[in-house]
């Protein structure tokens, strides 16, 4: 899985991206170039918690996008954990993110 990594990247997709959110996590997409594979990138905020609350949210962040098929050929994609994803099961993540992505039009 391809991953946004640049802080050049990460600031593109804030700019042209947009933004939807469930309960259980936030994402933001951005388009790419033609025939550019996607990439996505996992995100844990320092407020959530500590090191060891953050990195469980991140896993159940990459867990959820390899059930819902991403990365999505053509869109840059930002997943962003919240409280509530820490104590949620991959599945039910996966499932909130195919809302989310159905909503975005993808």
């Amino acid at each position: 899985m391809k991953t946004i990594k640049s802080k050049r990247d990460f600031e593109r997709v804030f700019a042209r991206g947009r933004r939807y959110n469930d309960s259980l996590l936030r994402i933001r997409v951005a388009p790419l170039d033609e025939g550019d594979p996607g990439r996505v990138a996992f995100v844990a905020a320092k407020r959530l918690g500590n090191a060891v609350f953050r990195n469980r949210c991140k896993r159940v962040l990459r867990e959820a996008a390899r059930s819902a098929g991403l990365p999505i050929d053509g869109y840059d994609v930002i997943l962003f954990s919240t409280h509530n994803t820490h104590d949620s099961s991959p599945e039910q993540v996966a499932s909130a993110l195919r809302r989310l992505i159905g909503r975005a039009g993808l």
